[in-house]
């Protein structure tokens, strides 16, 4: 068992072995459930959507996808910091 302590922000951090046991990495999220007993259930939020959901957003307004060499592009736009 792990104690955790509530801040005066009422607030807690989850310890890293807590976070590597639900397999949570810095920037992803948890869900948390209330249990009828004054627990609680705190469980890793997994993406509901389907990979084609990813693709989809890829797509050009009315037009075909992006080709490899388009996306190579913006990839390095964006790591140029321009936009």
């Amino acid at each position: 068992m792990t104690t955790l302590t509530v801040t005066a922000k009422r607030q807690i951090t989850l310890r890293k072995d807590l976070l590597k046991h639900l397999g949570v990495h810095p920037g992803e999220k948890v869900t948390v459930d209330k249990l009828p007993d004054g627990r609680i259930e705190v469980k890793a939020a997994r993406p509901t959507g389907k990979i084609s959901d990813a693709f989809n957003f890829l797509k050009k307004e009315g037009g075909p996808s992006l080709s490899i060499e388009e996306m190579s592009r913006i990839k390095a736009r964006g790591s140029a910091g321009k936009r």
